[in-house]
């Protein structure tokens, strides 16, 4: 995978090799697959290891079209499935709860649940080939606005094609590798680690008064985001999917790197990022509390 934006075919994430092949993990039933390859328009989250409630998306303010055309796809592990249906809430005989339709993942890729997660957050255009926009949105959130609304006010309108908020407090990654550690969110060798060879490439502090500087924030609130599905957004996502394969799971340290490289690499081809307000973020979404928070991988 190179940082240069030139005519290429992106692998990133997971491979489907030659029949008979190991898998490389995140595996999924063929209807689902065909589903999946389908959906034009896509919402989707995931629940691994039964680390949260199911959050359905608020009905009654979907439009009509959304419900129709819009893809809403919950992908969970086994675990998380039986627990979903001890509580009551059992996928229908179409494979839907509300508007979600479960997905279940098996084989998963990784043992650290989080880092798991980052499959079908950032490598939307490949669960979804078909796809030309898609809507993340973190487990501990529920929906409150309609699809096509987000994907009008954050792209089309301003003429994006990959759309986040700042985060609510910290703005540069030195602030952010400090309450990781302060927090104990990754053990602070590998935080350490991977912070060091950010610097050593070219990482900055971030600064406000810099009129040159390309972001409002170098640290994102990733819960939420909004996506065409075109070759920059694609590179961009699987770039910054394989530093969270590489490095910690922590994808607030190493978006400003991702962003900050591509954009260097490739002064000629612009990447349209919409970096909004956080407060844009929480008019559209209900926050709850995890239901429990899964522990750091241990230290190798």
């Amino acid at each position: 995978m190179t940082f240069y934006a030139r005519s290429q075919t992106l692998h990133c994430g997971f491979v489907k090799g030659p029949a008979g092949s190991p898998s490389t993990g995140f595996d999924l039933e063929e209807k689902d697959k065909i589903f999946m390859n389908k959906c034009m328009i896509v919402v989707s989250s995931c629940i691994f290891g039964s680390s949260d409630f199911l959050r359905r998306p608020t009905s009654k303010l979907m439009s009509e079209y959304s419900k129709k055309n819009v893809c809403f796809v919950m992908f969970v592990d086994q675990p998380t499935l039986s627990t979903l249906a001890s509580e009551g809430n059992a996928p229908d005989d179409n494979g839907k709860i509300g508007l979600w339709r479960v997905v279940v993942v098996k084989n998963l890729p990784y043992e650290d649940m989080r880092r798991t997660g980052k499959v079908p957050k950032f490598l939307s255009h490949r669960l979804f080939p078909s796809s030309r926009y898609s809507i993340w949105l973190d487990s501990k959130l529920r929906l409150n606005t309609d699809p096509m609304l987000i994907i009008e006010y954050f792209l089309w309108r301003t003429r994006s094609e990959y759309a986040i908020s700042n985060h609510y407090v910290r703005h540069c990654v030195w602030e952010e590798v400090l309450q990781n550690k302060r927090l104990n969110k990754y053990y602070h060798k590998a935080i350490d680690e991977q912070f060091m060879f950010y610097q050593s490439d070219g990482l900055i502090k971030f600064d406000a008064t810099d009129p040159n500087t390309p972001l409002p924030s170098y640290v994102p609130e990733g819960s939420f985001i909004v996506r065409a599905h075109t070759p920059m957004s694609n590179l961009f996502s699987c770039l910054w999917f394989n530093e969270v394969d590489r490095f910690t799971s922590r994808d607030q340290l190493s978006f400003a790197y991702t962003y900050l490289k591509l954009k260097r690499q490739n002064p000629d081809r612009p990447f349209r990022l919409n970096m909004f307000k956080d407060c844009e973020r929480r008019a559209l979404v209900k926050l709850f509390h995890h239901r429990e928070f899964p522990s750091p991988p241990n230290a190798p």
